[in-house]
This record gives structure tokens, C-alpha cells and sequence, in this order.
């Protein structure tokens, strides 16, 4: 890149802030001019203000305040609202991150455009399309003109959907960069402290996607099984879709018990400290499998698939179809823990992009 010439970095929500992070860094390093876009995809404090605050991110250069809505409905919103910026801005590459709604939009809208698009987590496939994720990673994909993958395996799923390698670039985990960047601040927060929770004593439990908590029979399902005598305190930072469903379906019976410390969601640094004392996390989430096989500890997922198989072929990570009767097998019969070593999560991915840029 010229040093005149405009990156533009997307963030729409909670997963795009820790990726975007140290990208940010590497760009400013290097000296390229670069400004941050924030769709709003986001907009509550605990899932998007904390974390620019936590990961010490610049102030975003445009806020979109797209907010929440349909599918359909909030991807039209980002692409309206990033059309112009583009237009008006005129970037020269618009780098985008994961699987998100805003990931897509602005992919689309720069395409057309005709503004080169650079993707970072390129070629991660769960082969479920059931998954709206899914879809996102597939058409940003085929959008993009360079490909950062996190592993090996995200290098073949790109080949093999005809993608050329060329354009493909194996550089690593940019979550892990922001794990490595964020160490002292994890090991400083209080957490534990302000919640009364001991190391290893406790289990962490995330829950949002559609499949786990949209239907009244799975999500009860669900928390009926960590309301049996095999599990003795959980910590569940309840994201907002969670909290709001739970509400409605007349469960909050289930998690207003001795077994369950219920919280908001939490800050970047408290939650990587929640999880690195714990015992054993289960969730749903993506990146979480991530995190916890960098850290060593004991991941359960709660699905049917993953679009991050590394995690699970090294051992540091755990496919479960999140019914009762296998939630309660698994916890009696916990296996160890894995510290498998993930090649290239070394904390140095943001590094290895920018000298593609």
C-alpha cells in the first residue's frame, strides 16, 4: 500500500473487536492509514463499547449505528450506510473480519464497488447452512480478493471451492494475538474476587446461538441438565438473546438457583481471566473454542458441528449435541485436559497480514 492510500477495518460486533485489535496495531506500525468502521451490528456497552475499551482500540473514525433488526433487514442497513462512506472516503482495500452480518454487507458493497476486500478467518466451514454464519463465510469468501486462513485446513476448504492460492495466506489466529497482547491485563483482572469464586471450582456456560436458545423445548432442555446434582456452580454471563428468550419462555426459574451465578456479559480481560481459573467452559460460541485451546482448558461445545476442526482433531476441544442425557454423561465423565499446540496461534498473525496489505 501507498502511504496515501485508505484501509478500511469493519467491526459490527463482540468477535470482530478482539480480530480487529491487533490488526489496528500492525497497520499503525507499519504506518498505513487505515480508519475503523463500526456498523453498530453491536451497539449494547456490554458487547461492543467495553471491548474498544478493554483491547485499548481507537475510537471508531465512523459509527454506522446500524443496530439490531432481521437479518435481511440489518445487512441492507450496513450496506446503505457503508456504500456511502465508501463513495465517499474512497478506500483502496476494506478488511473485514469473520462471519457476521456486517462482514458480508460490506464484502458485497466493496465488491461492487470494485474496492479490493481482504478477509481475516477466511475458509473456516462448519458445513451446516443451516447456520447463518455459514453462509456469511461462504459469499464473503468468494467476495474477497485476499484470503488470511487460521489453519491448514481453512487453506484446503478454499482450494477446494475453487478458490486460487494465490490469493490465500496462512498466517494464524489473530484472536490468540489479542490473548498474547491482553496476558498481564487477564492476570490482573478481579473477577474471581468480586464473584467469590475459587480456581477449578466452578464451570463457565455461554449460550446464543439460534439452534440452542430460539426454541423453548432445547433451551430448557439445556438448562435443565446443568440444574442437576452433577454440576454444583455455574457462571453464565448472559448474552442479551439469551436473557430475553429465557424470559419469554417462562424459564427463569432454571437459572434463579444455588446452581447458577447469573451475570451481564462481561469486559475482554475479566472474561479470559473467568475462563483460564475455571474448570471446564461449555458454549456454543466460536471463538471461545479458540481461546480455550490456547489456554488448556477443558472446552465442551454445545453443536452438532464446528467450523473450527483443528480444535477438535488436536483434542483441546469437544463436540456435544447439547442434549440433557449427554450434558450430564459428559460432566461425570470429564477427560482431561489438552495443551495441544496450534501452528502458527503464536500471537504474530496480525504481523504476518500486514505484509500482504
Amino acid at each position: 500500500m501507498d502511504d496515501e492510500e485508505l484501509v478500511f477495518l469493519i467491526a459490527g460486533a463482540r468477535p470482530n473487536f478482539m480480530k480487529l485489535a491487533p490488526v489496528s496495531r500492525s497497520l499503525t506500525a507499519k504506518k498505513i492509514k487505515h480508519k475503523i468502521i463500526h456498523t453498530g451490528q453491536h451497539y449494547d456497552y456490554n458487547l461492543s463499547k467495553i471491548f474498544f475499551e478493554d483491547l485499548e482500540i481507537p475510537e471508531p473514525d465512523f459509527f454506522l449505528e446500524v443496530g439490531s433488526g432481521s437479518h435481511a433487514v440489518q445487512t441492507a442497513e450496513v450496506m446503505t450506510s457503508f456504500e456511502k462512506l465508501c463513495i465517499d472516503e474512497n478506500p483502496k482495500l476494506v478488511i473485514v473480519f469473520g462471519d457476521v452480518n456486517s462482514t458480508v454487507a460490506c464484502a458485497l458493497v466493496s465488491s461492487k464497488l470494485g474496492i479490493k476486500v481482504a478477509h481475516v478467518e477466511a475458509g473456516l466451514r462448519s458445513k451446516d447452512r443451516a447456520m447463518p454464519e455459514e453462509l456469511n463465510r461462504i459469499v464473503t469468501d468468494h467476495l474477497s480478493d485476499i484470503h488470511f486462513t487460521t489453519s491448514e485446513l481453512a487453506t484446503k476448504n478454499l482450494i477446494s471451492e475453487g478458490i486460487s492460492d494465490t490469493n490465500i495466506h496462512f498466517v494464524g489466529n489473530v484472536m490468540i494475538d489479542t490473548l498474547v497482547w491482553q496476558k498481564d491485563k487477564i492476570e490482573q483482572s478481579r473477577i474471581l474476587e468480586d464473584l467469590s469464586l475459587k480456581k477449578g471450582e466452578y464451570d463457565v456456560l455461554t449460550l446464543h446461538r439460534p439452534s440452542n436458545v430460539d426454541m423453548k423445548s432445547k433451551l430448557r432442555e439445556i438448562l435443565e441438565a446443568f440444574n442437576t446434582s452433577s454440576f454444583n456452580k455455574i457462571v453464565f454471563p448472559i448474552h442479551p438473546r439469551t436473557r430475553n428468550n429465557i424470559s419469554n419462555f417462562d424459564l427463569n426459574y432454571l437459572i434463579e438457583n444455588d446452581n447458577f451465578i447469573v451475570i451481564n456479559p462481561l469486559g475482554y480481560n475479566d472474561f479470559l481471566s473467568l475462563v483460564n481459573n475455571c474448570s471446564t467452559v461449555w458454549t456454543d460460541s466460536g471463538g471461545i473454542q479458540e481461546e480455550t485451546s490456547f489456554l488448556g482448558v477443558r472446552c465442551i461445545t454445545l453443536r452438532e458441528n464446528t467450523e473450527r476442526p483443528e480444535t477438535v482433531n488436536l483434542g483441546t476441544n469437544i463436540l456435544l449435541s447439547p442434549s440433557k442425557s449427554a450434558i450430564i454423561t459428559t460432566k461425570n465423565n470429564l477427560p482431561s485436559t489438552q495443551n495441544n499446540v496450534i501452528p502458527l496461534w503464536d500471537g504474530k498473525a496480525a504481523e504476518r497480514i500486514v505484509e500482504y496489505i
